[in-house]
């Protein structure tokens, strides 16, 4: 009885070893840019519970590679994945749950994403704290989420964090600043305590060779008290392990309203624009509208593009007077030439 229960694990080791060789030959011939074969690797040993062969079917459905695009289907294999623990099925899954607007579902996700340090789950999860988008208000931590993926590189990060730098006070940034150094650590103490990573070329990225490169999430938070913010784009994810989900920080009040500015002059009827959000419910551009519209001096005007509302104010007669109407506007606006 003895030899059997020591044996057991050695069998088991045995078992693993050629299905872990097959994740990687559907790997290769990803990278050779044969997605067919790749997929048709993967797919026995996704459907046999394999989590890297689970999170390649995603990335294959997700993109389209190999397989019709079916972003349902990239969804449930990220969903197989992470489940597993996989940390890179646990960034996609909680990004894509949030961008179906599944937001209570998506949160526990980029939770546990956030807790190791991932700079697009950070920049998501910062947003929706200073939006209180499914979440409650919290400043402090906001700042310091978007900080931390500011410092990790995310471009989109360090555009949001001067947002909030125009709305958050002082003593709020200041403390999370010292949150931010706090999370670093944590991540930098948690990676240290974790088991070796996956093996190279078990898993692909986003952007495979020969293709272009896939954008990420680009949520649209619901407007905000004062300022709503919005992200976008991604990186290819990290293959760090998952963790636990860290304890929020107590939410923040508000700082009382500063007074509005006076109203920017009526526009001229010019064919510049500029752009003040994009939001995925139309309802929340229009609300947006009716909190800072009377201070751009524009018309709105609501772009669909896909499934995104764009909202933007239009009549401006050049460059210079739609950088003003955007100024007065205080949010976040990018002028638009004609």
């Amino acid at each position: 009885m003895r030899n059997a229960c020591l044996l057991l694990p050695v069998a088991a080791l045995l078992a693993a070893a050629p299905a872990a060789a097959d994740v990687k030959q559907g790997v290769d011939a990803w990278t050779r840019g044969d997605y067919k074969a790749a997929v048709q690797t993967w797919r026995p040993l996704a459907v046999a519970g394999n989590a890297d062969a689970q999170f390649n079917m995603g990335q294959a459905y997700k993109l389209g590679r190999g397989v019709q695009a079916d972003l349902p289907a990239a969804i449930e294999w990220f969903r197989k994945a992470a489940v597993q623990g996989h940390a890179q099925a646990i960034d996609n899954y909680g990004l894509a749950l949030f961008q179906e607007g599944k937001k209570a579902e998506a949160l526990p996700w980029l939770e546990k994403s956030v807790a190791r340090g991932e700079r697009r789950t950070q920049l998501v999860l910062g947003t929706m704290l200073f939006n209180a988008d499914g979440v409650a208000r919290d400043w402090t931590r906001a700042y310091a989420l978007v900080t931390r993926s500011s410092q990790q590189g995310l471009p989109q990060a360090s555009q949001t964090l001067a947002q909030m730098d125009r709305y958050i006070p002082e003593v709020q940034r200041q403390q999370g600043l010292t949150l931010a150094r706090k999370y670093e650590a944590d991540a930098r103490a948690l990676a240290a305590s974790l088991p070796a990573p996956r093996a190279p070329g078990a898993t692909v990225n986003s952007a495979p060779p020969r293709a272009a490169t896939p954008t990420g999430p680009s949520p649209a938070p619901a407007a905000a008290t004062r300022a709503p913010l919005t992200t976008s784009g991604s990186t290819p994810p990290s293959a760090a392990s998952p963790a636990a989900t860290p304890r929020p920080t107590p939410a923040v009040a508000a700082p009382r309203p500063t007074p509005a500015p006076a109203p920017a002059p009526a526009a001229s009827g010019g064919n510049w624009r500029i752009q003040l959000g994009a939001f995925r419910d139309e309802s929340n551009a229009r609300n947006l509208w009716a909190q800072v519209g009377s201070r751009t001096g524009g018309s709105p005007s609501y772009v669909k593009a896909g499934a995104v509302t764009r909202l933007q104010a239009t009549g401006f007669a050049s460059r210079s007077a739609a950088q003003a109407a955007c100024a007065k506007a205080r949010v976040s606006c990018v002028v638009v030439a004609p």
